[in-house]
Protein backbone atom coordinates (compact mmCIF):
# COMPACT_ATOMS: atom_id res chain seq x y z
CA UNK A 1 0.00 0.00 0.00
CA UNK A 2 1.26 3.47 -0.79
CA UNK A 3 1.91 5.68 2.20
CA UNK A 4 2.41 9.36 2.67
CA UNK A 5 3.39 11.46 5.65
CA UNK A 6 0.58 12.95 7.72
CA UNK A 7 0.31 16.64 8.39
CA UNK A 8 -0.05 17.58 12.04
CA UNK A 9 -0.50 20.92 13.73
CA UNK A 10 1.94 22.14 16.33
CA UNK A 11 0.54 21.56 19.78
CA UNK A 12 1.40 24.14 22.41
CA UNK A 13 1.84 23.71 26.12
CA UNK A 14 0.28 26.27 28.37
CA UNK A 15 0.19 26.78 32.10
CA UNK A 16 -3.17 26.78 33.88
CA UNK A 17 -3.45 29.22 36.75
CA UNK A 18 -7.05 28.34 37.62
CA UNK A 19 -9.84 26.13 36.36
CA UNK A 20 -12.01 27.57 33.62
CA UNK A 21 -14.56 25.91 31.36
CA UNK A 22 -13.51 24.48 28.02
CA UNK A 23 -15.71 25.63 25.12
CA UNK A 24 -18.19 22.91 24.28
CA UNK A 25 -18.17 21.39 20.82
CA UNK A 26 -21.08 22.56 18.75
CA UNK A 27 -22.57 21.85 15.39
CA UNK A 28 -21.37 23.94 12.51
CA UNK A 29 -23.87 26.09 10.75
CA UNK A 30 -25.85 23.98 8.35
CA UNK A 31 -23.96 20.78 9.20
CA UNK A 32 -23.66 18.19 11.93
CA UNK A 33 -19.95 18.97 12.23
CA UNK A 34 -17.80 19.13 15.32
CA UNK A 35 -16.36 22.50 16.31
CA UNK A 36 -12.92 21.91 17.80
CA UNK A 37 -11.51 24.55 20.18
CA UNK A 38 -7.98 25.86 19.91
CA UNK A 39 -5.34 23.94 21.82
CA UNK A 40 -5.59 24.58 25.53
CA UNK A 41 -5.04 22.63 28.76
CA UNK A 42 -7.45 19.90 29.81
CA UNK A 43 -10.00 21.35 32.20
CA UNK A 44 -13.49 19.82 31.95
CA UNK A 45 -16.58 22.01 32.00
CA UNK A 46 -17.34 22.59 35.70
CA UNK A 47 -20.83 22.20 37.12
CA UNK A 48 -19.79 21.96 40.77
CA UNK A 49 -18.86 24.84 43.02
CA UNK A 50 -15.16 25.42 43.56
CA UNK A 51 -15.52 24.31 47.17
CA UNK A 52 -17.19 21.05 46.22
CA UNK A 53 -14.69 20.49 43.39
CA UNK A 54 -11.78 21.00 45.75
CA UNK A 55 -13.27 18.58 48.25
CA UNK A 56 -14.11 15.86 45.75
CA UNK A 57 -11.43 16.38 43.11
CA UNK A 58 -13.86 15.84 40.24
CA UNK A 59 -15.06 17.84 37.28
CA UNK A 60 -18.57 18.34 36.00
CA UNK A 61 -18.70 15.00 34.16
CA UNK A 62 -17.50 13.06 37.20
CA UNK A 63 -13.96 12.74 35.82
CA UNK A 64 -10.86 13.86 37.70
CA UNK A 65 -9.58 17.33 36.84
CA UNK A 66 -5.94 18.14 36.23
CA UNK A 67 -4.06 19.69 39.15
CA UNK A 68 -4.32 23.48 39.00
CA UNK A 69 -0.56 24.00 39.26
CA UNK A 70 0.31 21.54 36.50
CA UNK A 71 1.31 22.20 32.92
CA UNK A 72 -0.48 19.76 30.63
CA UNK A 73 -0.44 19.05 26.92
CA UNK A 74 -3.28 19.86 24.62
CA UNK A 75 -5.82 17.11 24.34
CA UNK A 76 -6.52 17.67 20.65
CA UNK A 77 -5.18 15.73 17.69
CA UNK A 78 -5.61 16.30 13.97
CA UNK A 79 -4.23 14.29 11.06
CA UNK A 80 -4.51 14.51 7.28
CA UNK A 81 -3.38 11.37 5.50
CA UNK A 82 -3.32 11.38 1.71
CA UNK A 83 -2.22 8.45 -0.44
CA UNK A 84 -3.00 7.19 -3.93
CA UNK A 85 -5.69 5.03 -2.33
CA UNK A 86 -7.32 7.30 0.26
CA UNK A 87 -7.77 10.86 1.46
CA UNK A 88 -8.42 10.94 5.21
CA UNK A 89 -8.94 13.83 7.64
CA UNK A 90 -9.35 13.01 11.34
CA UNK A 91 -9.77 15.19 14.43
CA UNK A 92 -10.20 14.01 18.00
CA UNK A 93 -10.84 15.89 21.24
CA UNK A 94 -10.23 13.64 24.24
CA UNK A 95 -12.08 16.08 26.51
CA UNK A 96 -15.17 16.41 24.37
CA UNK A 97 -18.83 15.65 24.95
CA UNK A 98 -19.31 12.62 22.72
CA UNK A 99 -20.06 14.40 19.44
CA UNK A 100 -19.45 12.30 16.32
CA UNK A 101 -19.24 13.54 12.74
CA UNK A 102 -18.10 10.64 10.59
CA UNK A 103 -18.29 10.18 6.85
CA UNK A 104 -15.83 7.40 6.09
CA UNK A 105 -17.47 5.98 2.97
CA UNK A 106 -18.13 2.81 5.03
CA UNK A 107 -21.55 3.09 6.73
CA UNK A 108 -20.99 0.33 9.28
CA UNK A 109 -17.64 1.86 10.31
CA UNK A 110 -19.38 5.22 10.77
CA UNK A 111 -21.77 3.47 13.16
CA UNK A 112 -18.81 2.07 15.13
CA UNK A 113 -17.09 5.48 15.25
CA UNK A 114 -20.32 6.84 16.73
CA UNK A 115 -19.86 4.31 19.56
CA UNK A 116 -16.27 5.45 20.09
CA UNK A 117 -17.39 9.06 20.48
CA UNK A 118 -20.54 8.40 22.52
CA UNK A 119 -19.10 5.96 25.05
CA UNK A 120 -15.65 7.53 25.28
CA UNK A 121 -17.04 11.08 25.51
CA UNK A 122 -14.60 12.02 22.78
CA UNK A 123 -15.42 14.39 19.94
CA UNK A 124 -14.56 12.49 16.77
CA UNK A 125 -14.45 13.93 13.25
CA UNK A 126 -13.66 11.65 10.32
CA UNK A 127 -13.93 12.59 6.67
CA UNK A 128 -12.56 10.08 4.17
CA UNK A 129 -12.74 9.10 0.53
CA UNK A 130 -11.07 6.05 -0.91
CA UNK A 131 -11.07 3.20 -3.39
CA UNK A 132 -14.12 1.53 -1.86
CA UNK A 133 -15.13 0.47 -5.39
CA UNK A 134 -12.39 -2.16 -4.94
CA UNK A 135 -13.21 -2.94 -1.31
CA UNK A 136 -13.17 -1.23 2.10
CA UNK A 137 -9.72 -2.47 3.13
CA UNK A 138 -7.62 0.63 2.35
CA UNK A 139 -10.11 3.12 3.78
CA UNK A 140 -10.65 1.03 6.93
CA UNK A 141 -6.88 0.79 7.46
CA UNK A 142 -5.96 4.41 6.74
CA UNK A 143 -8.77 5.79 8.91
CA UNK A 144 -7.52 3.66 11.81
CA UNK A 145 -3.91 4.75 11.20
CA UNK A 146 -5.03 8.39 11.26
CA UNK A 147 -7.12 7.96 14.42
CA UNK A 148 -4.16 6.31 16.14
CA UNK A 149 -1.86 9.16 15.11
CA UNK A 150 -4.38 11.77 16.28
CA UNK A 151 -4.63 9.96 19.59
CA UNK A 152 -0.84 9.96 19.87
CA UNK A 153 -0.82 13.74 19.33
CA UNK A 154 -3.63 14.40 21.79
CA UNK A 155 -1.95 12.41 24.56
CA UNK A 156 1.33 14.30 24.27
CA UNK A 157 3.79 13.19 26.96
CA UNK A 158 0.93 11.40 28.82
CA UNK A 159 1.65 13.17 32.10
CA UNK A 160 -0.87 12.55 34.86
CA UNK A 161 -3.12 10.10 33.01
CA UNK A 162 -4.35 6.79 34.40
CA UNK A 163 -2.59 5.01 31.51
CA UNK A 164 -4.47 1.71 31.98
CA UNK A 165 -8.08 0.97 31.04
CA UNK A 166 -10.28 -2.08 31.50
CA UNK A 167 -13.93 -2.45 30.58
CA UNK A 168 -16.37 -5.23 29.71
CA UNK A 169 -19.40 -4.29 27.62
CA UNK A 170 -22.45 -6.48 27.01
CA UNK A 171 -24.82 -6.12 24.09
CA UNK A 172 -27.71 -8.54 24.37
CA UNK A 173 -26.17 -12.03 24.06
CA UNK A 174 -22.68 -10.66 23.30
CA UNK A 175 -20.06 -9.58 25.82
CA UNK A 176 -16.54 -8.30 25.06
CA UNK A 177 -13.70 -7.42 27.44
CA UNK A 178 -11.06 -4.82 26.53
CA UNK A 179 -7.83 -4.18 28.46
CA UNK A 180 -5.42 -1.50 27.27
CA UNK A 181 -2.22 0.24 28.25
CA UNK A 182 -1.11 3.56 26.78
CA UNK A 183 2.45 2.35 27.13
CA UNK A 184 3.96 3.61 23.88
CA UNK A 185 4.50 -0.02 22.83
CA UNK A 186 2.16 -1.27 20.09
CA UNK A 187 0.70 -4.73 20.60
CA UNK A 188 -2.67 -6.28 19.73
CA UNK A 189 -4.14 -9.51 21.02
CA UNK A 190 -7.55 -9.96 19.43
CA UNK A 191 -9.69 -12.88 20.55
CA UNK A 192 -12.84 -12.23 18.57
CA UNK A 193 -14.79 -15.05 16.96
CA UNK A 194 -17.19 -13.36 14.54
CA UNK A 195 -19.47 -15.99 12.98
CA UNK A 196 -20.27 -14.31 9.66
CA UNK A 197 -18.03 -12.96 6.91
CA UNK A 198 -20.00 -9.75 6.58
CA UNK A 199 -22.29 -7.40 8.48
CA UNK A 200 -24.21 -5.77 5.68
CA UNK A 201 -21.47 -4.88 3.20
CA UNK A 202 -18.72 -4.68 5.85
CA UNK A 203 -16.10 -7.44 5.82
CA UNK A 204 -15.78 -8.60 9.44
CA UNK A 205 -12.08 -9.40 8.93
CA UNK A 206 -11.56 -5.64 8.89
CA UNK A 207 -12.41 -5.32 12.60
CA UNK A 208 -9.13 -6.84 13.76
CA UNK A 209 -7.27 -4.97 11.02
CA UNK A 210 -8.80 -1.68 12.21
CA UNK A 211 -7.53 -2.18 15.75
CA UNK A 212 -4.12 -3.42 14.58
CA UNK A 213 -3.67 -0.26 12.50
CA UNK A 214 -4.80 1.98 15.38
CA UNK A 215 -2.45 0.21 17.79
CA UNK A 216 0.49 0.57 15.40
CA UNK A 217 0.33 4.36 15.23
CA UNK A 218 -0.92 5.18 18.74
CA UNK A 219 1.63 3.07 20.61
CA UNK A 220 -0.99 1.16 22.58
CA UNK A 221 -1.07 -2.32 24.06
CA UNK A 222 -4.57 -3.68 23.44
CA UNK A 223 -6.17 -6.97 24.45
CA UNK A 224 -9.66 -7.83 23.19
CA UNK A 225 -11.44 -10.93 24.46
CA UNK A 226 -14.89 -12.13 23.45
CA UNK A 227 -16.74 -13.62 26.41
CA UNK A 228 -20.00 -14.45 24.64
CA UNK A 229 -21.94 -13.76 21.47
CA UNK A 230 -23.33 -15.26 18.29
CA UNK A 231 -24.62 -12.16 16.48
CA UNK A 232 -21.83 -10.54 14.45
CA UNK A 233 -23.22 -7.01 14.73
CA UNK A 234 -23.58 -7.31 18.49
CA UNK A 235 -20.05 -8.70 18.93
CA UNK A 236 -18.43 -5.91 16.93
CA UNK A 237 -20.48 -3.14 18.54
CA UNK A 238 -19.76 -4.47 22.04
CA UNK A 239 -16.06 -4.41 21.10
CA UNK A 240 -16.13 -0.74 20.10
CA UNK A 241 -18.16 0.22 23.18
CA UNK A 242 -15.78 -1.60 25.53
CA UNK A 243 -12.79 -0.06 23.74
CA UNK A 244 -14.28 3.44 24.05
CA UNK A 245 -14.90 3.08 27.78
CA UNK A 246 -11.48 1.55 28.46
CA UNK A 247 -9.78 4.32 26.45
CA UNK A 248 -11.75 6.98 28.31
CA UNK A 249 -10.63 5.43 31.61
CA UNK A 250 -6.98 5.33 30.51
CA UNK A 251 -6.89 8.93 29.21
CA UNK A 252 -8.48 10.50 32.27
CA UNK A 253 -6.31 12.12 34.93
CA UNK A 254 -5.18 10.52 38.19
CA UNK A 255 -5.16 13.32 40.79
CA UNK A 256 -2.70 11.53 43.06
CA UNK A 257 -0.04 11.64 40.32
CA UNK A 258 0.06 15.46 40.39
CA UNK A 259 0.85 15.60 36.66
CA UNK A 260 3.70 13.09 36.71
CA UNK A 261 4.23 10.41 34.07
CA UNK A 262 2.69 7.07 35.10
CA UNK A 263 5.80 4.97 34.56
CA UNK A 264 8.67 3.84 36.77
CA UNK A 265 10.93 4.72 33.81
CA UNK A 266 9.78 8.33 33.95
CA UNK A 267 8.80 8.34 30.28
CA UNK A 268 6.08 6.91 28.04
CA UNK A 269 7.10 7.18 24.43
CA UNK A 270 5.97 5.84 21.07
CA UNK A 271 9.44 4.36 20.54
Amino acid sequence: MSTAPFVSPSLSRVSSARASPVPKSSARSGTAGVAFPRARPYIPSLRLSSAVMAATGVGGNGSPVAPENSTVSSRLGEVKRVTKETNVHVKINLDGTGVANSSSGIPFLDHMLDQLASHGLFDVYVKATGDTHIDDHHSNEDIALAIGTALLQALGDRKGINRFGHFTAPLDEAAVEVILDLSGRPHLSCGLSIPTERVGAYDTQLVEHFFQSLVNTSGMTLHIRQLAGNNSHHIIEATFKAFARALRQATEYDLRRHGTIPSSKGVLSRS
